[in-house]
């Protein structure tokens, strides 16, 4: 990856920006920085978080606090959370919540109720995109941006690949789907891309905070030695237990 300019994307996985975060704290330290990053849902929160200025580091000692009070708002709408406490935690975490201020571009993909197809947030508001990433349908009401309902960025684009041009040299951290009607999805494969797959990680969610907190140190120390190990056929695999 030092040999010439690189894109990160990022896939969704539900509560996987535990595991997202420590990959790239492992990039960052060996001065792997990407020239643009791109992602869904969970990747969309952690590549969106560095861009805008916020260090791996940083943002994993933020998520070793996490408790679900801090996310957790019911009202009444199109799903259980109405997300107004996730953004506050945004924007409350987040250097910049411009997009044009970024460090480096930001692709996000977000799903567009009304048209049911991908649509890439690219500027504007960097809370308002992540949070509509990351509205998981039934447990997140739709964010509306620009007057444009949107859910999880990952019903359609599951690996957050939509935002990068076919001839970008990518690195992507791929989370493996646990879900049963996913599990015929192969790993994502494109010209020009290495696929980081770390086996076996914890499952974390809203109620296992903690098997998040164990999944962020893991893939931080797979990631170390993923780095070190050979690409086969585009894909580098390392379980999170060496």
């Amino acid at each position: 990856m030092h040999e010439r300019p690189f894109a990160l994307a990022m896939s969704s996985g539900f509560f996987s920006f535990f595991a997202h975060t420590g990959m790239l704290a492992s990039l960052v330290r060996r001065g792997l920085i990407p020239r643009a990053v791109a992602g869904s849902s969970a990747g969309a929160l952690v590549g969106g978080a560095w861009a805008a200025g916020l260090e791996p580091d940083a943002l994993a000692s933020r998520l070793e606090r996490l408790e679900r009070r801090e996310f957790w708002d019911p009202a009444p709408g199109a799903g259980l959370l109405a997300g107004k406490r996730f953004d506050q935690i945004l924007r409350d975490m987040l250097p910049t919540t411009d997009v044009a201020r970024c460090r480096v571009p930001v692709k996000i993909s977000v799903f567009d109720i009304a048209r049911r197809t991908t649509a890439v947030l690219a500027d504007g508001d960097l809370a308002h995109a992540i949070r509509a990433s990351c509205a998981v349908p039934a447990l997140f009401h739709p964010v509306r941006i620009a007057g444009r309902a949107y859910w999880d960025g990952g019903i359609l684009d599951r690996p957050g690949l939509a935002g990068l041009a076919g001839d970008d040299r990518i690195l992507f951290h791929h989370i493996a789907s646990r879900s049963p009607w996913r599990r015929t999805l192969d790993t994502p494969r494109r010209p020009g891309m290495v696929t980081l797959v770390i086996d076996d990680l914890p499952r974390s969610g809203p109620f296992r905070l903690d098997a998040g907190r164990r999944a962020l140190v893991l893939a931080r120390d797979a990631m170390a030695r993923a780095l070190d190990t050979p690409i086969i056929d585009g894909i580098v695999r390392v379980r999170a237990i060496a």
